[in-house]
């Protein structure tokens, strides 16, 4: 049975299991960006975010297995010159077990998410990606996302 909650701090080592497989797919998309290897400092940051009170971890967790989760942080923007006050839930994090895949539990999380965006009050929900990463924006754009703004490079 698939459920999707908050999670526990005794499963933040499981966390990072799967934090792993994100840096480790990240690496070899965008070698010129991200470091290889899963350092202290990115396995003790797991725990700065679950002290933070801006920020939660969700965790699917499917028959006793934490299969997935996600990183939730509250953003706010004031208003500047050019821009009107942003107030919005970010998922900074998210992955599903390669094991996991394709067996629901990704749309469970969004579905989670939502209602926690909502039940918090708020309005919007927003996340960055790799484009590098075509199998995670279809699932996003499946979800409901849809892409606002891009950041583009040229390398010279």
């Amino acid at each position: 049975m698939l459920k999707v909650r908050l999670a526990r701090q005794n499963e933040l080592e499981r966390v990072n299991e799967l934090r792993m497989q994100v840096n480790a797919l990240h690496v070899a998309g965008k070698p010129d960006v991200f470091k290889p290897g899963f350092s202290e400092e990115l396995r003790n940051f797991v725990y700065a975010i679950w002290n933070d009170p801006e920020q939660a971890i969700a965790v699917a967790e499917m028959d006793g297995t934490i299969c997935g989760f996600a990183v939730l942080h509250h953003i706010n923007r004031p208003e500047n010159p050019f821009m009107k006050e942003r107030d919005f839930l970010d998922i900074d994090e998210f992955c599903v077990d390669e094991a996991y895949r394709r067996q629901g539990v990704a749309s469970a999380m969004v579905a989670y998410i939502r209602d926690f965006a909502r039940e918090k009050g708020f309005h919007r929900i927003e996340l960055n990606m790799w484009e590098f990463n075509q199998d995670a924006l279809a699932f996003y754009e499946a979800a409901g996302f849809r892409t606002f703004r891009r950041y583009m490079e040229m390398f010279v």
